[in-house]
């Protein structure tokens, strides 16, 4: 457990700086585009996007390692943890002040994680099945079609489906990465793995285009709550993860503390709001 706790966290800080990174490359792109090549070209051209790609694939790296290794409910909540460090560099770089309150959210989310961490119990030995398969590849088509049809709109709203739908893809990812066989040269040949990449580089637009219509807020929250909540629900009802004798209730309060004080800490993404 300590190496998928120590990957989860390494992640989260990996996460924290490519957020900000994301919305300085994403901020600078027209938001009357919609989900497709020429999106993604013009956002491959900012080097500020750049960055966050290469920060989001070295947190993937350190992701898979959390969420094979440890139950899903605490290494998705790892990622909210990825808040607190946004929060820390917005203070560093920008110089924003946080709040008695907004602290006390960074020392929750800090204590929802140690609560997660005693509360865990052995990790699901799931793999992928056949019909696995297939209900990642529709959740991939799904993505596609229904992030298609918002981006057509440049309101709030629009923004906050999108935010919704970029927390499916990066639930789905988490949940092919555990999913996955052994890995290896074998994963070429397993039809659940394409799914891994498209659901990921999915939730990667999506997100950007909820970054270009609403607030950082709007943008982030959904996605937090979606990305963590998602997985962690299925992990123990379907994947076999499993919680300490008499510690549900514990981790059932903790992730929702931990997911709480994160959606408070999300104003502090607003770091990218100092860019135009």
């Amino acid at each position: 457990m300590l190496i998928g706790l120590t990957a989860a966290l390494a992640a989260a800080v990996v996460f924290g700086a490519s957020a900000i990174c994301q919305a300085l490359g994403s901020r600078k792109v027209s938001a009357t585009g919609t989900l497709g090549l020429r999106l993604a070209s013009a956002l491959l051209r900012q080097p500020a996007f750049l960055a966050a790609l290469v920060l989001n694939l070295l947190g993937f790296v350190l992701h898979l390692v959390a969420v094979r290794t440890l139950p899903l409910f605490l290494a998705q909540a790892g990622i909210a943890a990825s808040l607190v460090v946004t929060a820390v560099l917005a203070v560093r770089i920008f110089h924003d002040r946080l709040t008695r309150f907004e602290w006390a959210a960074v020392a929750a989310v800090c204590a929802g994680l140690v609560a997660l961490t005693a509360a865990a119990g052995s990790t699901g030995e799931q793999r992928a099945t056949s019909a696995a398969a297939v209900g990642a590849y529709a959740v991939a088509g799904a993505l596609a079609l229904l992030g298609l049809l918002a981006s057509r709109s440049r309101s709030t709203a629009a923004g906050a489906v999108l935010s919704v739908l970029a927390g499916v893809g990066f639930a789905a990812t988490a949940l092919v990465a555990r999913l996955l066989p052994d890995l290896g040269l074998a994963l070429l040949t397993e039809p659940i793995t394409a799914a891994l990449p498209a659901c990921g580089a999915l939730a990667f637009l999506l997100y950007s285009l909820a970054l270009q219509r609403s607030s950082v807020t709007v943008a982030t929250a959904p996605m937090i709550v979606v990305q963590t909540a998602l997985p962690a629900v299925v992990g123990v009802v379907a994947l076999g993860d499993e919680i300490r004798s008499g510690w549900g209730l514990v981790a059932t309060a903790s992730g929702v503390i931990t997911l709480a004080a994160a959606t408070v800490l999300v104003h502090f993404e607003g770091a990218r709001d100092h860019t135009t």
